[in-house]
């Protein structure tokens, strides 16, 4: 394991110190003195990446449409009070798309990297973040195109470009996991110790092969500094390209509540294996060995490609936490939104809900919550 520090000289197992979760923003009522840890997505936050899409990947049919989701989010995190980090081959194109788009006094909070880049999917190829008292510590590990299902030559390296020509504040400091193939969209964090993922994308014999399911947990419980994995056996969408990613089907939420996907239409294709996965969870045990508290979010009416039929994985799980706000996906269907939103309004009380339309990134197998990646207080 390559290790790459920057503005500190501790090694990761020596960051095991302190840190006071502070209280400026909406966040878990649980403040308490903290190790090492990789924090629940409610944490306070200093920014969040966006990886632009462009004419050069498989957005190019629907580019105009989709930089208008793009343009929608900055605006959000912006608001909020986050730096955002673009990530971009084209930069020229994309300040003009800012500049034309966004207020003035936003714009001062936008950071460019410029990067050749495969496609749009940050949370799979961004760092991951521990806090520890010395400072954020980024975590690269290996993308490879969801098992090497697209190409991932170029997302592959934004970290390691990011690391070198860094855009974060000093105290950042970066370690190379790329001997594990990684990605942000298939692991949850209670920021407690407790991880949930997914057995059938962890396992799947594309991403680490040579690795028992015991050693992949195992070394998840290390790097991450947890006490606790998680294994969900049961939930697929149709058309996901990831193998159940966790954060398709299921979200931890404060105060020990998951959100998630549930169908009670037995004529669905998903409702065998969303059922099998609603009495997983119920059967779940905190900590404090009591059962969590459950809500369920609906089952985006069936949405299908245009152009060939096919049906696309749209999900409601797949929202983005924010600073006081949660970001939701909408799919047009505004029974269905509308119901969607009060349910995460449920298991996030104390965040604005913010509903933002993602049929263009479904159209692509991956909505909101896929495109980002937030960073912790400290890492802008």
């Amino acid at each position: 394991m390559a290790i790459q520090f920057k503005a500190t000289t501790s090694t990761i197992s020596d960051l095991t110190l302190h840190m006071q979760m502070p209280g400026a923003v909406a966040t878990d009522p649980q403040m308490e003195i903290r190790q090492t840890f990789f924090p629940a997505e409610w944490y306070p936050q200093s920014g969040v990446q966006l990886t632009w899409p462009h004419a050069d990947t498989d957005w190019a049919p629907y580019l105009a449409e989709v930089d208008e989701c793009f343009i929608r989010i900055a605006l959000e995190v912006l608001m909020q009070g986050e730096w955002l980090l673009i990530v971009t081959p084209e930069p020229e194109r994309v300040r003009t798309l800012v500049y034309q788009r966004l207020p003035a006094r936003l714009r001062a909070h936008v950071r460019y990297a410029v990067c050749a880049t495969n496609d749009a999917w940050a949370r799979d190829h961004a760092f991951l973040t521990l806090v520890t008292e010395s400072g954020p510590l980024l975590l690269d590990y290996q993308f490879n195109g969801w098992g090497m299902k697209f190409a991932s030559n170029f997302d592959n390296q934004i970290c390691r470009s990011l690391a070198a020509d860094s855009p974060f504040a000093e105290q950042v400091a970066f370690v190379e996991n790329l001997d594990f193939v990684f990605e942000g969209g298939s692991i949850e964090s209670d920021g407690h110790g407790t991880l949930m993922t997914t057995a059938e994308c962890l396992l799947s014999p594309n991403r680490n092969p040579s690795l028992t399911r015991e050693q992949i947990e195992e070394r998840l419980l290390h790097d991450l500094h947890a006490q606790c994995l998680i294994w969900i056996e049961h939930g697929a969408l149709v058309g996901d390209d990831t193998d159940s990613h966790i954060d398709t089907l299921a979200r931890f939420a404060p105060n020990d509540t998951i959100a998630y996907v549930q169908c009670t239409d037995p004529a669905d294709e998903h409702f065998e294996s969303l059922k099998a996965m609603e009495v997983e969870l119920q059967a779940l045990r905190t900590r404090d060995d009591k059962p969590y508290n459950l809500v369920p979010l609906p089952l985006p009416e069936a949405m299908y490609d245009p152009d060939d039929g096919h049906r696309l994985p749209a999900t409601y799980a797949n929202f983005l936490v924010i600073n006081n706000a949660v970001l939701m996906p909408t799919y047009g269907q505004p029974d269905m939104d509308e119901l969607a939103k009060r349910q995460l309004q449920k298991a996030f009380p104390r965040h604005d809900i913010v509903c933002i339309d993602c049929r263009v990134l479904v159209r692509q197998h991956g909505s909101l919550h896929c495109s980002t990646m937030q960073y912790p207080i400290g890492v802008f």
